[in-house]
This record gives C-alpha cells, sequence and structure tokens, in this order.
C-alpha cells in the first residue's frame, strides 16, 4: 500500500471539510437527463452489491488460481461498507442541498438518508474494487481506475455527496482493499 497517497487524501479530505465548514460554494446542482442520466446512475452503481459479486465471479469462473482473490476481493469491499456504515451513523453528516446541509448532526442508529453523507460509501466501494482488481490484474488497472474515480467523482457531480465525503470514501476503500489483500497473503 501506498502511505503517502493515503495520508494525501486524508489531508485532502481534512483541508474540504474546512472549506466547505466556511461556506465555500462546493456543491454543483447539475441535472441530467435521458441518456446521460440513466448511464451516470449506472455508472455510480460500480462497486455495489451487484458489479462486485459479478466481478468475483467472473474471477472464479475465468482464472481457477484466483478463488482466494475472489474472495478477497468481496470481503474488501464489504469492510469498506461496513466502516462507512458505521462512520455514518456515528457522524450523521446532512448531504448537500438538504436542510442543516454540511452539518454533523452526530450519532443516530435509526437509518436516515440525508444524514448519512459522511464518508462516501459508494466512493469507498468503488476503489476497494478497482484497487484490488488493478493490483491482480495490471492489464486492465487503468479500466479499473477509471471506473472507481468516474464512480466517485459522480457522487460528487449528482450531489449526493460533498468532495470531503467522496475523498474521506477514496481512503477507505484504498484501505480496505489493501488490507483484504494482506489478511489473504495476496498482496
Amino acid at each position: 500500500m501506498n502511505f503517502l497517497l493515503l495520508i494525501i487524501l486524508i489531508v485532502a479530505c481534512v483541508v474540504l471539510l474546512l472549506l466547505e465548514r466556511s461556506g465555500a460554494p462546493l456543491t454543483l446542482q447539475l441535472k441530467f437527463k435521458g441518456d446521460v442520466k440513466r448511464e451516470t446512475l449506472f455508472l455510480q452503481q460500480w462497486g455495489q452489491s451487484v458489479a462486485t459479486p459479478l466481478a468475483a465471479m467472473a474471477m472464479w469462473q475465468l482464472d481457477p488460481k484466483s478463488h482466494k482473490a475472489a474472495i478477497a476481493l468481496v470481503v474488501g469491499v464489504c469492510m469498506a461498507s461496513i466502516t462507512c456504515f458505521l462512520l455514518k451513523r456515528l457522524l450523521g453528516r446532512v448531504r448537500p442541498n438538504r436542510p442543516n446541509a454540511g452539518k454533523f448532526l452526530g450519532p443516530s442508529w435509526k437509518h436516515d438518508n440525508q444524514r448519512e453523507s459522511f464518508p462516501s460509501s459508494h466512493s469507498a466501494c468503488a476503489i476497494a474494487a478497482s484497487a484490488f482488481l488493478a493490483w491482480l490484474y495490471p492489464p486492465i488497472a487503468i479500466l479499473m481506475w477509471g471506473l472507481g474515480i468516474t464512480a466517485s467523482l459522480l457522487r460528487y457531480v449528482l450531489d449526493a455527496h460533498w468532495p470531503s465525503d467522496v475523498l474521506a470514501g477514496v481512503a477507505i476503500g484504498y484501505a480496505c482493499a489493501h488490507a483484504a489483500m494482506y489478511l489473504f497473503a495476496i498482496a
């Protein structure tokens, strides 16, 4: 794992949190229509509950030596998802363009989508899947990183998250992918 990259992501996240807290206008409020809307909604699902098992099943079928890696991929993405779930419930940050937008309201174990902004679990899962697959299959690394970064950026572009939420998710996903590789002795 590149610890320098992880530190840079965390520092950038803190800087963005400070900018967002100061009231800097960081939301885009873009509205997509038609095919562009459908494609962006599809792309932001990379790393989620359908894409990750499909990727693991493809690995299992196409690469007989990667059975352990397929399981590790699912574990890494699940680690990212659970980490984000716990942080969302503990911190309670309100999503952009809603009452109290950007405020951290504190712990709540009750589901309330508008206060589950920080960190972005879509970004965490997308980057966990991308980092894992890019490391495991170098010939498709650019494609994997492209998918992960696109999915993460779309969470901001579509106004589901603040920039710091996305960067925090990216850092969590990156760390969880490498933790899974370490736990399964893949790295």
